[in-house]
């Protein structure tokens, strides 16, 4: 009986390392969008709702994966004008480069384009309201809406939730 238990032992202790292995590896590897968060490339990144609750703060959740809206003119990037690229926060796919960032006044980050392929638009008409909804094309995360009251070149006005991003700064000084 007693070499039935050290053999369980030593079997859940080997299954327990390969499981860590695989998992670290994939961490590692080319396959994890966060940490390969320069290459824009079609991959969806999938995670169940309660991964999401862990990765994510309750305000991030609420906004990206509730399609909340965070109050006007309290963002942290509302009145940002650093050099640099904004990411989605919940993946890091490269969404807008900071040169079409303006003050558009409406309260939440605006810019005249998002880089291609980076977001996906969908009719949204909710609160009464015919808008369109934009959402990151890798994590599927809600960022904010798109408007056609925005400057040249484009005319559009992508009105983006600060909880949506994070900011990585030029690294050219």
């Amino acid at each position: 009986m007693k070499f039935n238990k050290q053999v369980w032992t030593l079997g859940i202790a080997v299954i327990s390392i390969i499981v860590f292995n695989s998992n670290y590896s994939q961490v590692l590897s080319n396959e994890n969008p966060v940490l390969n968060s320069d290459n824009n490339e079609s991959n969806t990144m999938k995670k169940t709702d309660a991964e999401w609750k862990q990765i994510l703060s309750q305000e991030e959740y609420r906004i990206l994966r509730s399609k909340g809206t965070e109050r006007a003119f309290t963002g942290e990037f509302d009145g940002h004008f650093e050099e640099g690229m904004y990411i989605c926060a919940g993946c890091a796919n490269n969404l807008f480069e900071s040169g079409t960032k303006y003050r558009s006044g409406c309260g939440w980050p605006a810019f005249y384009e998002a880089l291609p392929e980076s977001v996906e638009e969908t009719k949204d008409n909710t609160f009464g309201m015919n808008r369109i909804e934009i959402t990151c094309s890798k994590c599927e995360s809600h960022l904010g809406h798109v408007f056609n009251d925005g400057p040249d070149p484009t005319g559009l006005r992508y009105c983006i939730n600060s909880v949506s991003m994070d900011f990585k700064p030029d690294e050219k000084k």
